[in-house]
């Protein structure tokens, strides 16, 4: 067996045995994901806002509300519509069983037909200020396009002056059923987001991958401290086979460990990741950048307390720089733009782009760039490997 391979099979069999490192590489990413999600998962995921709408009025026109402006809300998705009476409405509201109700008062139809002004009522609950800004907007939408009725009523009583009640009530009605206030439209998005079962899970399983690929690459360091580094010098072993054993040993364990999280998330938490081999791809390069990462901090570090202590400063600034507590286009453009700088702005950006039903080439531009990270960090650690495996 070549030198490389020994090595790495014998740290992984000390790895196997070592509950801390199963601790850090699968139990705590994924407690930390399933409580995220459970805390703010319900927050960051819409629901449909329950209405209901009080027709008192019983004509075309308050019919032309309820079917075509609210239907239209209903049949997107936006809204779940029910028709009550008004005090159960009001309880609806009051209890929080609705966030909003639409009131249409006697007379509503006559009203439109008239110079007087029409009154559509809105009872919004305290506990749903979203929902009832959109019920307000909403209703306020429709009643400004019903001036379109009364401009027409209007230019057929300047027309035909003899036209009966009935007849001008009938155009006024026929108007609404053209009056169009409300549209909603699927418009495509220009980024890609995760959902927040697998924002999280993505989240943990790639701010504690730089933990657990340091057990590979530090190993070195411990070995040089127990003497055990300068026996294998001593035998038929050339340096770069040592540092190869150690970089197989990390990209081992973080491959198992991202590959354990993505399953159970996608089982036990309900995780949705996409294509496949995208997605094998992306844990593939985000391994080989967390390995070199690491890689670099380990030969700079003299002792394995130093690389420990500078490991954990780097995962935690790069976590936090590449949105692995919260996304990072809510902190603004400058923080957005150097997250670009860390491997998990862009594995957690290849998963958003594998969201959207895509194959696997919506991922190949994040996984380029890391193998670019990866390449260039295991560059700086092999010039340094020297000193790195130095006894």
């Amino acid at each position: 067996m070549h030198p490389s391979l020994q090595i790495a099979a014998k740290d992984l069999r000390q790895r196997a045995r070592d509950r801390s490192a199963f601790l850090l590489a699968i139990v705590v990413p994924f407690v930390l994901a399933a409580v995220f999600s459970l805390l703010f998962g319900p927050a960051a995921t819409p629901r449909a806002f329950d209405y209901a709408v009080v027709d008192l009025d019983g004509t075309a026109a308050s019919r032309a509300f309820t079917v075509d402006v609210l239907g239209a809300l209903q049949a997107q998705g936006v809204a779940e519509v029910s028709e009550v009476d008004e005090p159960e409405a009001r309880a609806g509201v009051r209890d929080g069983d609705l966030d909003a109700a639409f009131v249409l008062p006697p007379g509503f139809a006559a009203d439109v037909a008239s110079p007087r002004p029409a009154e559509l009522r809105v009872i919004g609950s305290a506990d749903s200020p979203t929902a009832t800004v959109v019920a307000r907007s909403v209703a306020r939408s429709y009643v400004e396009g019903l001036d379109a009725a009364r401009v027409a009523v209007a230019a057929v009583r300047a027309a035909r002056p003899a036209l009966t009640p009935a007849e001008i009530e009938r155009v006024a009605q026929e108007t609404v059923h053209d009056v169009s206030p409300v549209v909603v439209e699927d418009v495509s998005a220009t980024a890609r987001v995760l959902d927040a079962k697998t924002y999280f899970a993505a989240a943990m399983a790639v701010f504690f991958l730089l933990f657990t690929v340091q057990f590979g690459v530090s190993s070195l360091i411990d070995e040089r401290g127990e003497g055990t580094l300068a026996r294998l010098l001593a035998a038929p072993i050339r340096r770069w086979e040592i540092l190869a054993g150690k970089l197989l040993t990390s990209v081992v364990l973080g491959i198992v460990s991202l590959t354990v999280l993505l399953v159970a998330s996608a089982a036990m938490l309900g995780a949705r990741w996409g294509d496949p081999l995208g997605v094998g791809l992306l844990v593939v390069s985000g391994v080989l950048a967390g390995t070199g990462i690491t890689s670099v901090i380990a030969s700079l570090a003299r002792t394995s307390e130093q690389a420990g202590t500078w490991q954990a400063v780097v995962a935690v600034t790069l976590g936090l720089l590449g949105g692995a507590f919260f996304p990072v286009r809510q902190a603004g453009a400058v923080i957005a733009n150097l997250s670009l700088v860390t491997p998990h702005a862009w594995f957690l950006g290849g998963l958003g782009d594998l969201a959207g039903g895509g194959g696997a080439a919506g991922a190949l531009p994040s996984v380029a760039v890391l193998l670019g990270i990866a390449a260039v960090t295991t560059g700086v650690a092999l010039l340094r490997i020297g000193r790195t495996v130095a006894p």
